[in-house]
């Protein structure tokens, strides 16, 4: 932040979320159960409406009002989220530091030195990433395109963000090598993998995919081989040919892979590239998956079973055919060459969902229960 910069701001008003939240998050979550019970208790000194430019007025009231989850496998730390009251799947604001924030100011930022890809550290950036990933993708964006879910990532999960233009466009997460592959399992990561990646709908065609993964490969110059979460989606696929294409140094390290990533889970992306530009290399590369697949579930199943989905979005299917439709569902997009980039990448923290046009409105998150599905307002 440069200096000055917050009185300056300050006076004109324009500060958001990410460029104010500095307290404890305890005490910020406190403050907002605090404002829950006198919201219920319907004890509020504060007006009982809140308005949303374009939108009008909304009441607050406490069927419109609920906890979720921030982090994966944490419920006890939550972001307090008001909905619409027509439609209890829309999102319209967060809670925090006694204030609602407009979910679209919770992805802007005043400070002009936060441009570029920046590293999540702050409570404030965990709160930008957990819109960019839970509801502008989990539930707007993603929704239209193949029903791939985001999970909420993990308190501790490394992923930087891509500011631009002041607003959060994109980000993208790392599987650190040596760190769990989940809560279920005692088997670790053997090198660092992509995870999720995402670039919100007005920002693509802008190169960000390939920034992303530039900028991926080289916060990783020393090791030999990086991985990328299987299934990789069609428009990432384009991507990684664009980058590789760009970049051939880079060709021997990049790998699919399925955790925790050992030489049989892996899969070199240009090779596969080049393999399926001919007839019988593509056949090669199925019958190498296929095989992959049956021999050896990915992870993403194994973790799936006994997790609470967030939100709302159901456990992967246990039986082979049902997880084959998941996986091509997460690896398919409407792909109109490289500089579309449509670029939505969801492997170990994604779900995926069928049929799920039909919800019921969001609840209190009561210890290990699944919240529900929204959406946000475009």
């Amino acid at each position: 932040m440069q200096p000055g910069f917050l009185a300056s701001e300050l006076l004109l008003g324009r500060l958001y979320l990410v460029d104010t939240i500095t307290g404890d998050p305890e005490v910020l979550q406190a403050d907002a159960e605090t404002y829950y019970e006198k919201l219920l208790k319907k004890s509020l000194s504060t007006p009982d409406v809140f308005s949303i430019p374009g939108r009008g007025e909304v009441k607050l009231e406490d069927s419109c009002v609920c906890f979720v989850p921030l982090y994966r496998n944490n419920p006890t730390c939550k972001l307090l989220l008001l909905t619409d009251p027509k439609d209890k799947e829309t999102v319209l604001a967060v809670y925090l530091s006694q204030r609602w924030w407009p979910v679209e100011d919770v992805v802007k930022t005043a400070d002009p030195a936060r441009d570029g890809l920046i590293l999540v550290q702050t409570f404030g950036e965990r709160i930008v990433l957990f819109v960019l990933n839970c509801i502008i993708f989990g539930m707007l964006e993603g929704s239209s395109a193949n029903d791939a879910f985001f999970l909420p990532h993990s308190a501790t999960e490394r992923a930087k963000i891509l500011w631009r233009n002041g607003e959060a466009a994109a980000f993208y997460s790392v599987k650190m090598k040596g760190s769990l592959c989940g809560g279920t399992t005692s088997q670790c990561y053997l090198l660092p993998v992509l995870d999720t990646i995402f670039v919100q709908r007005k920002y693509r065609r802008g190169g960000l995919g390939m920034k992303m993964l530039h900028d991926f490969c080289q916060s990783f110059l020393a090791e030999d081989a990086l991985g990328i979460s299987c299934p990789i989606s069609a428009a990432m696929y384009q991507v990684c040919q664009k980058f590789l294409q760009a970049h051939p140094e880079e060709q021997k390290r990049l790998w699919e892979v399925e955790a925790p990533g050992d030489w049989s889970q892996r899969l070199n992306i240009w090779l596969k590239i080049q393999m399926e530009s001919s007839p019988s290399g593509k056949a090669e590369v199925g019958s190498c998956m296929e095989k992959a697949s049956t021999t050896k579930p990915s992870q993403l199943d194994q973790m799936n079973k006994g997790v609470d989905c967030f939100p709302g979005v159901g456990q992967v299917a246990g039986d082979t055919k049902e997880k084959e439709d998941d996986r091509t569902a997460a690896g398919t997009l409407n792909s109109q060459g490289p500089e579309e980039e449509n670029l939505v990448q969801s492997a170990g923290d994604a779900q995926q969902s069928k049929g799920l046009r039909k919800r019921e409105g969001p609840g209190d998150l009561d210890g290990e229960k699944a919240t529900k599905q929204f959406k946000t307002t475009p």
